[in-house]
């Protein structure tokens, strides 16, 4: 469904930062996995999804969706099947606008904007029914402004916004990493109530290991642009947060650290 084919990425070109990040770098992503992207910092995890989103074009090899080559589409294209939640609650909702009005610009995504109302009031109830599933009250809230929203309240909402049209492709960018524990805990749970309910095939970095074990269907280490782990079914339920540890420490090791 998703591949990244032989894919090759440089930074900083011909300066003394010029670091290769991807040589020769394989994933292959099928429909309906939710796939847990863990590793140091550095690894490769977030340039992945960049790569994915179009907001990284790889200096050599392919993107393929769906056996599209997207390798050179545009990012804001990508984006009518690609939807993203981004580690910064602000960034995937607008403050100065009401939970009805973010709700509306994300039903409104694919379609051309012109000069008729981009506030569809006769799509009230359905924005409640999406909210009421996040258990906050939100959906009593319509008009509250989205600035005026706790971090998890928002972030919850961004994700309802992410989903509220059923994308192929879904991005979690370490999407609880500025949460508190209680709220980043009922994120992870809407998370994998929606990606269930909506088999949505999902790719979620994080630096939780907790969350990379006890959700998703699939588990992904990165170190230095390598996959160095890749594992599901039994092998992966099978797998604890120690066993991680040890492959992250033993990694470390290795780099001398």
């Amino acid at each position: 469904m998703l591949e990244l084919k032989k894919i090759y990425k440089k930074f900083n070109a011909g300066t003394i930062d010029e670091k290769i990040l991807f040589e020769d770098f394989n994933l292959t992503i099928n429909k309906g996995e939710f796939v847990a992207i863990v590793g140091s910092n550095g690894s490769g995890k977030t340039t992945t999804l960049n790569i994915v989103s179009g907001d990284v074009v790889p200096d050599a090899g392919r993107v393929i969706l769906d056996g599209n080559d997207i390798t050179k589409q545009k990012s804001y294209k990508r984006a009518a099947k690609i939807a993203r939640v981004f580690q910064n609650p602000s960034m995937g909702t607008c403050p100065s606008m009401t939970i009805m009005e973010n709700m509306s610009i994300a039903d409104n995504k694919g379609h051309r904007y012109g000069l008729a109302r981009g506030l569809n009031t006769k799509r009230r109830e359905f924005y409640q029914s999406q909210l009421e599933l996040l258990g906050m009250g939100l959906e009593n809230r319509l008009q509250t402004l989205a600035g005026t929203l706790s971090g998890g309240q928002r972030q919850a909402l961004a994700l309802i916004m992410a989903t509220l049209k059923t994308p192929t492709i879904l991005l979690l960018d370490e999407h609880t990493a500025a949460l508190d524990p209680k709220s980043s805990d009922i994120v992870m749970m809407l998370t994998d109530k929606i990606v269930r309910e909506k088999q949505i095939t999902t790719l979620m970095v994080t630096h939780n290991l907790r969350h990379a074990v006890e959700y998703g269907t699939r588990t992904v280490m990165m170190h230095e642009g390598k996959t160095v782990l890749d594992i599901n079914g039994e092998e992966r339920k099978n797998k604890t947060i120690d066993d991680y540890l040890k492959i992250f420490n033993e990694i470390s090791i290795e780099c001398g650290n």
